[in-house]
């Protein structure tokens, strides 16, 4: 199995994370470089969207969206990320730490592929509330969201903030949600984590 990669893809590091999880090496991971206007060949016959990950199969065939993927890497390694007796809970906290990435995202291409004089400050400030809402979230509940053992909802939330630090860490999300912050600074130590920090 193939995985189209890029270094710097939150949605392409949960899926890393995992890969790291599970131990195993059975997956080759292949760097693209591919962006919003110019999408990489294999990326594009992978998949119609032209998005990163996509987890290209043995026989060929390929899946792709992040939580497709490591849905599947979760069922094929037994890694345990989805467990049966909180999985609501577990979707519920990786849909929250996607959402962060959506908005996260629409801003970083606001401001690195729209000129600057046609920017547009108020859709950002529009983005950042609504992440600002989920860290509150979070923040406000900490211990009963990300307590209890690895999960992915856990990977999604700890690649999102990560991924907050590369792109906008000039909003300073740490100033406000201490809890959060803590926790994170603890999550990122795992191995798997620090193995996939994301560059550029």
């Amino acid at each position: 199995m193939k995985l189209l990669t890029s270094p710097a893809s939150p949605y392409v590091r949960k899926a890393r994370v995992v890969l790291q999880e599970a131990g195993t090496r059975e997956v080759q991971e292949v760097e693209v470089s591919t962006t919003a206007f110019a999408t990489d060949e294999q990326v594009k016959a992978a998949n119609p969207l032209g998005k990163i990950p996509a987890l290209i199969m043995d026989d060929g065939q390929a899946l792709f969206d992040s939580r497709v993927i490591t849905r599947f890497l979760d069922s094929h390694f037994g890694t345990g990320l989805y467990p049966s007796t909180s999985l609501w809970a577990v979707l519920r906290l990786e849909a929250t730490g996607d959402g962060i990435l959506d908005c996260a995202l629409a801003m970083t291409y606001e401001l690195r592929f729209r000129p600057e004089e046609k920017r547009f400050p108020e859709w950002l400030d529009a983005q950042w509330a609504k992440i600002s809402g989920a860290l509150d979230y979070l923040e406000n509940d900490l211990d009963a969201q990300l307590g209890g053992d690895l999960n992915i909802g856990q990977i999604a939330v700890g690649c999102a903030l990560g991924y907050l630090d590369l792109r906008h860490d000039a909003r300073g999300w740490r100033n406000t949600h201490p809890k959060l912050a803590a926790w994170f600074a603890a999550f990122s130590q795992r191995p798997s984590m620090t193995a996939t920090a994301p560059k550029g």
